[in-house]
């Protein structure tokens, strides 16, 4: 089953560029929000990457240490195509880590070493701070530049004030990860391991949300009160089922305050009642080869916010043809879907 093309709050982009043509294209820093106490048997790295996966950091970590992969933590993943700097966690009490030391090179640098008394969970940190260059930046065939250059402003403004649709990036799919969980429900295939199993079911309950979202954006309802609807509180995991009483909804909205949420689809029945309900029930079951499978593997119902929140944006223009973004959005969402509303991309050889 392929994806369905995901539709745009603000339609068609007037400027098309070309993006990560560099790993220095892509800038992405972890906050975590909190501070580490200072002491402890867990030794948190900031650690910044280029062209290298989280995966790939953890496993240099515990080689140099001699720890067990299980007792290297991070909050959440990084692109591999990129600057990145994000925080890992060894529990180390008593052991000898100067292996660590010899670890800095040209796509490995230790920013600082803090002790704290529990390790990094994932989802922990929070948020991103992302800084993105575009190369090449020009109108679409048959649209003045002046046009264009209005037009993304025009969007960048409506960013600012509303967010975006909070559709998940390409990369939670991989290359064929959604195509291996069809074959896997369907007896056709199964995952060699943990790691591979995760991939699959995240890639299908990702997808079943992405149709849902979609099909609220074409519908215009994406960031609206519809009837029977799961708000989720601005910042929080908090969720609450929303009333047709509550006159406060809208302006809630309008606020940015509270969300619409969508499933992340799994045991148990739908949080969401009447017509939202309905539209969620009537996506699984076009999406039924995975809406059936996913309760299979333990996964229970959760919530998702539809609208994605868009904080500290700025943008330059240091040529004619380059355009610099910065944004910063909370643990589990993908500057993808900002640059998804901004412009029709060409990604670089390298990502």
């Amino acid at each position: 089953m392929e994806l369905p093309p995901l539709p745009r709050s603000l339609g068609m982009p007037l400027l098309h560029a070309r993006f990560k043509q560099v790993p220095e294209d892509f800038i992405v820093d972890e906050v975590l929000g909190f501070d580490c106490s200072g002491e402890g048997e867990h030794l948190w790295l900031q650690i910044r990457k280029t062209g290298l996966s989280t995966s790939d950091v953890a496993g240099r970590l515990a080689r140099a240490t001699g720890l067990r992969a299980a007792d290297i933590s991070w909050s959440g993943l990084k692109d591999k195509q990129g600057v990145c700097t994000q925080w890992f966690s060894l529990h180390s009490p008593g052991k000898d880590v100067s292996g660590l030391a010899g670890l800095s090179s040209d796509t490995l640098c230790i920013v600082q070493q803090l002790r704290n008394h529990k390790k990094l969970r994932r989802g922990s940190h929070q948020s991103n701070r992302f800084c993105i260059r575009l190369r090449d930046v020009e109108p679409v065939a048959g649209v003045a530049a002046a046009a264009a250059w209005q037009d993304l402003d025009g969007r960048l403004q409506a960013i600012m004030q509303s967010g975006v649709p909070n559709y998940f990036g390409e990369q939670r799919f991989g290359h064929a990860n959604l195509s291996h969980a069809e074959a896997w429900f369907t007896g056709n295939s199964k995952p060699r391991g943990r790691l591979e199993r995760g991939m699959w079911l995240s890639a299908a309950r990702s997808a079943l949300f992405n149709a849902l979202l979609a099909r609220r954006v074409a519908a215009g309802n994406w960031n609206q009160y519809l009837t029977g609807d799961v708000m989720n509180l601005d910042g929080s995991g908090s969720v609450f089922v929303s009333s047709t009483a509550d006159t406060s909804l809208p302006r809630r909205l309008a606020e940015m305050d509270i969300h619409p949420t969508g499933p992340l689809w799994g045991q148990g029945e739908l949080a969401s009642t009447a017509e939202t309900a309905a539209l969620e029930q009537a996506v699984a079951e076009e999406w039924a080869v995975f809406s059936t499978a996913l309760p299979r593997f333990g996964l229970r119902q959760e919530r998702r916010s539809l609208r994605l929140p868009v904080k500290a944006l700025d943008y330059r223009r240091p040529d004619t043809g380059t355009l610099e973004i910065e944004f910063t959005l909370p643990t589990g969402t993908y500057a993808t879907a900002v640059l998804h509303e901004l412009i029709t991309s060409t990604a670089g050889t390298s990502g």
